[in-house]
């Protein structure tokens, strides 16, 4: 039976512990709001930059492609500079384009300040999760794992809340929309001020001593030097290079990362948290209306987000992963149909939509965000995550550059259906591919890949 949060309590000090979580995990209220903020002032931004399909798609995606960028940058730098460091260059560059996106005179200087915003979110893709993984025990790893998904789905709830409130404020709304992302960057940044570096780059930096008193007060003192010689022991190899993810030994897992990434986006998360509104116009609804069934969808995926925070360390990674892929796709199947014989319409679209976003958010999103960090070895962490985290942002913009072109002249029914196919794949992969981490260190799942010969 998984160790509760009271059991933890007289080993180390918890309350501690939830606060370096918790605040790494701001990092992912910044990414969800970013991402989510433009799906209510998509429609604003239509009329007033008079934007095509494409050029809608372009608004949407170009926040995507700062990051790939920004996740290539993150995942190299932070294994010589830290991961604490790169946050609070994170948090600033959030705050800065915010406001510079709410200003943006023309179309053009919005897709630069709106790619330059994706840099911050890419880099904070790989390295929040980081260092939440690094800091966690392994019984609460899953659990403190799922705050950043729960951050991400925070930040797009109140995005959505923001972009309904400010819906009627006039013709400026979109540009108070993007500027209030300002306020939980600075509040990122104060909160940074006063955390540490994770124990494992203090061992990897060198600085000893640093890492076992700060083991000691996350693990408690009996398991801290136990720790710190698992993680010298898997630090023995030289520094992590390009030219080392080439290595036989960290193909399987880098495998397993580059494949999840790029289901998890085109099974269609993002046209849902992105284009929401544009979905249910077309389903018959007005905007105030659409704007609010918006509201609910991000609302719905908040509450099975916070299911999740009990059923990941309960049931385990690979079992909710293959039971929320398997959903997803009946979901998408379900929107197949109800578009084949022409039954699109607000209620019955609403429902399939929030069946989808309940078996993401309580099974897919917390579980790749804590999946991903756990399989790659100690000395290869940063490099490797990459490579995932890489992949998954460009997966994430080509879907969201193309969905607009897609749903309107592809067609509503083939649009869902390639979806459904790959929520399908993603349920078949990860039965035959993806192991369990559940209640293992990560010294223990670096060896799952190559087990000691015997």
């Amino acid at each position: 039976m998984p160790a509760t949060l009271a059991e933890t309590a007289p080993r180390l000090d918890l309350p501690y512990l939830l606060r370096l979580a918790a605040t790494a995990a701001l990092g992912g209220l910044l990414f969800g709001f970013d991402i989510a903020i433009i799906t209510g002032a998509g429609p604003f931004l239509t009329t007033h930059f008079h934007l095509s399909d494409w050029n809608l798609g372009v608004a949407f995606s170009s926040l995507l492609f700062g990051c790939v960028l920004g996740s290539a940058i993150a995942g190299r730098v932070t294994d010589f500079l830290g991961r604490r460091r790169l946050l609070l260059w994170v948090a600033l560059l959030f705050a800065l384009t915010s406001i510079a996106t709410g200003l943006a005179p023309s179309f053009t200087l919005f897709l630069i300040a709106r790619f330059l915003g994706g840099i911050a979110v890419g880099g904070a893709s790989v390295l929040s999760p980081m260092y939440v993984s690094e800091i966690a025990p392994p019984h609460l790893r899953g659990r403190l794992g799922a705050l950043y998904q729960f951050s991400i789905i925070l930040g797009i709830l109140g995005s959505y809340a923001i972009n309904y409130l400010l819906r009627n404020s006039g013709p400026a709304n979109w540009r108070f929309m993007f500027a209030t992302g300002a306020v939980p960057s600075v509040l990122f940044w104060v909160l940074l001020l006063s955390a540490p570096e994770t124990p494992r780059f203090l061992a990897i930096a060198h600085r000893t001593p640093e890492a076992l008193k700060l083991l000691t007060r996350l693990v408690g003192p009996r398991e801290a030097q136990i720790e710190l010689d698992e993680i010298q022991a898997s630090l023995a190899h030289t520094q992590s290079r390009w030219r080392d993810l080439l290595d036989p030994k960290i193909r399987p897992a880098l495998v397993v990362g580059f494949c999840l990434a790029i289901l998890i986006h085109f099974s269609g998360i993002n046209t849902i948290i992105d284009y929401a509104p544009a979905i249910f116009t077309a389903a018959g609804w007005n905007i105030d209306a659409a704007l609010f069934s918006t509201l609910i969808v991000g609302a719905t995926n908040f509450v099975f987000t916070v299911a999740s925070f009990w059923m990941i360390d309960r049931f385990g990674r690979r079992p909710l992963y293959i039971t929320g892929s398997f959903g997803m796709t009946a979901a998408l199947i379900g929107l197949v149909i109800v578009c084949h014989y022409d039954l699109f319409s607000g209620t019955i679209v609403l429902v399939l939509i929030l069946a989808y976003l309940a078996c993401f958010a309580s099974c897919i999103g917390p579980v790749f965000w804590t999946l991903v960090p756990e399989i790659f070895p100690n000395h290869i962490r940063g490099t490797a995550m990459t490579v995932p985290v890489l992949t998954q942002w460009v997966a994430n913009a080509v879907v969201v550059l193309l969905f607009p072109h897609a749903f309107h002249h592809l067609g509503k029914a083939a649009t869902f259906s390639v979806l459904a196919i790959a929520a399908l794949g993603q349920a078949l992969f990860t039965i035959r591919y993806v192991p369990e981490t559940k209640n293992r260190t990560l010294e223990e799942i670096a060896a799952h890949w190559n087990p000691p010969h015997t």
